[in-house]
């Protein structure tokens, strides 16, 4: 699950894919997106356009950027594949999942439900096992994922989870903090590395 990519060049996003989620939560995904496009880092998310999923996607779009959804057969009416991106199709949600990680080099988590949760304990229970040291960043308006966090603390309290994996992620409260942190996660994460170029 090593890391080939000499820059920061693509993040999945997870994220909800409801229409009813807070309008706040919606805007900011689409902002997202744009600032992703802006920064000429590929977005790959879950492939439908709906909830939050939609939303980021077509802000990365609009903002003519790069995007790759990725959704198995049976969501693909269900979650309205987005038409207007390129798509991989696959058999079955841990498919999905997994070319998700393969195509992304950093991830970040927006607000979501279950499913969103499913995704990022996997991917921070890989982070804990040395699978992979790509950056995670939460997007935490009003303290969205504070609840999660606390879980997590209370393991480490429990002698279940070593302390360190608490510096697993970094956790932001606004929109524009996104990018920047996970430029600052790949530079520690892989110094070397050439840092992604803003369009101007």
């Amino acid at each position: 699950m090593g890391r080939k990519s000499q820059r920061l060049e693509s993040t999945c996003v997870f994220c909800g894919s409801s229409n009813d989620a807070d309008p706040e939560f919606l805007a900011a995904a689409a902002e997202l997106g744009r600032q992703l496009a802006d920064a000429r880092i590929r977005l790959v998310y879950g492939g439908g356009g709906v909830g939050l999923m939609g939303a980021v996607a077509r802000g990365a779009h609009s903002a003519h950027g790069e995007v790759l959804g990725i959704i198995p057969t049976f969501l693909v009416a269900q979650e309205r594949a987005l038409e207007v991106v390129e798509h991989i199709i696959v058999d079955n949600m841990h498919e999905r999942k997994m070319l998700m990680f393969l195509r992304s080099d950093s991830f970040v988590v927006l607000p979501g439900g279950i499913g969103t949760l499913e995704e990022v304990v996997e991917l921070l229970s890989w982070r804990r096992l040395e699978l992979h040291a790509k950056p995670v960043v939460f997007y935490n308006p009003r303290g969205f994922w504070e609840p999660l966090f606390k879980l997590f603390q209370h393991t480490v309290d429990e002698n279940l989870t070593p302390a360190e994996f608490m510096g697993a992620w970094i956790s932001v409260d606004t929109v524009d903090e996104i990018v920047p942190a996970l430029l600052a996660q790949s530079r520690e994460a892989f110094p070397s590395e050439a840092v992604v170029g803003r369009r101007g």
